[in-house]
């Protein structure tokens, strides 16, 4: 990236007689990007952990001068993963000039925001999200994803489940939207491996989970997974079930595994065993790289999650399409940009893993690569690599 001295940044509305109406100027110095954080609703606990990690990728981009000599500027706004905000939140984004937006919030708000985004013509990147549909057809144009997608998620499971014999599946999860929709997606893709014997929701404030806990346990479920959006439901669903079904092999999805100040909320051991959908690997040197990134941030103790690597890896996909665009006031470009970027190295995942995009695929991961089944060990951390099984690289 070629550094250069970055003028400020100019935006200027022209306001219709009626008030109503407005156009941005963008400058053609300066690159705005959105950032739309979840930062106070349901979805904080992951969304601020993105958000801190755009914010220090945009810094870093900056000392190195910007793209294309061109300086970034971030601006941010808070939907609270609510899927009625988020339209209203993209429509402010794209008032303040963005070139493009990340969207660090709920799987139910991205999907809300995939019209408005068309309707805009405005690209947006998911870091974190995990549904299928934002990336999928239709109305895709300018929806892009950085994760491993839930149906590559049931494959990983399904491959696990047929290796080790699991034929039934019990599914503990929280009544958020962005379970909701994630259950809904990720049910029937489990279906074609395992019976699933029944679901059990809880609001994700619950103090008490033992009935649901034990209404799943009362299937007699080969395995159990627990869905969640992570934070105090997830640990209080694994605290119940290590009580009441301590035989039985529990899985849960990735966000266990981003919240390690989270860990400490287990009981004694009531983690030991559990395999959960990771996204890092000790064998990736660029992961390794991030956390060094990171630390001199955030501190020599910081702990890195996969939340940070793909929020870290889409900023570098937007700055690598920008580049390739070579005109960031034209949002159309930057869309067509993106969908050229290939073969970028990635943060998170295996050592092989790259990211693309293409017209016909705006799932970043160019293969199962970018995902690792990582168990808990006796002292509620995170062991390493599941013994038992392991998504193929190819």
């Amino acid at each position: 990236m070629r550094i250069g001295k970055a003028a400020p940044l100019l935006v200027a509305a022209a306001l219709g007689l009626t008030g109503c109406a407005s156009v941005t100027v963008m400058s053609p110095e300066t690159i705005v990007i959105g950032l739309d954080e979840d930062s106070t609703g349901p979805g904080a606990s992951y969304s601020t952990i993105a958000g801190q990690t755009v914010r220090i990728a945009v810094d870093l981009l900056n000392e190195q001068g910007g793209i294309d000599g061109k300086r970034i500027e971030l601006v941010v706004e808070n939907d609270e993963s609510s899927p009625t905000k988020t339209p209203s939140i993209i429509r402010k984004l794209v008032d303040q000039g963005a070139s493009a937006v990340l969207l660090a919030t709920g799987s139910g708000s991205v999907l809300q925001a995939k019209s408005v985004l068309t309707q805009s013509q405005i690209p947006a990147i998911a870091p974190v999200v995990l549904s299928d549909a934002f990336a999928s057809a239709p109305g895709n144009d300018y929806s892009f994803m950085i994760p491993n997608s839930l149906k590559q998620y049931a494959e990983v499971y399904c491959g696990a489940f047929e290796k080790l014999g699991y034929r039934t599946l019990g599914i503990l999860g929280d009544a958020s939207a962005s379970i909701d929709g994630i259950i809904k997606t990720l049910r029937p893709a489990l279906e074609k491996c395992a019976t699933v014997t029944t679901v059990e929701k809880a609001p994700v404030d619950a103090a008490d989970l033992t009935a649901q806990a034990s209404r799943v346990v009362g299937t007699v479920p080969d395995a159990i997974l627990v869905a969640s959006i992570g934070g105090h439901f997830e640990i209080l669903a694994h605290n119940t079930l290590a009580k009441i079904a301590p035989d039985t092999q529990r899985f849960s999805l990735a966000s266990i595994g981003n919240q390690p100040k989270s860990w400490a909320l287990a009981d004694p051991g009531a983690l030991d065993g559990m395999v959960y959908m990771g996204s890092l690997s000790s064998g990736n040197p660029r992961t390794a790289a991030l956390t060094e990134k990171l630390r001199a941030v955030k501190g020599p103790d910081y702990v890195l999650t996969a939340y940070d690597a793909q929020a870290y890896d889409a900023v570098m996909m937007l700055a690598r399409a920008i580049e390739i665009a070579g005109d960031h006031t034209d949002r159309v470009k930057v869309r067509d940009g993106l969908r050229q970027v290939s073969g970028l190295p990635a943060s998170f995942g295996q050592d092989r893993l790259t990211l693309s995009f293409s017209p016909g695929d705006h799932l970043a991961p160019d293969s199962l690569c970018g995902l690792v089944l990582v168990d808990f060990g006796p002292d509620n951390q995170p062991s390493g690599p599941w013994d038992s099984y392991q998504p193929p690289c190819s």
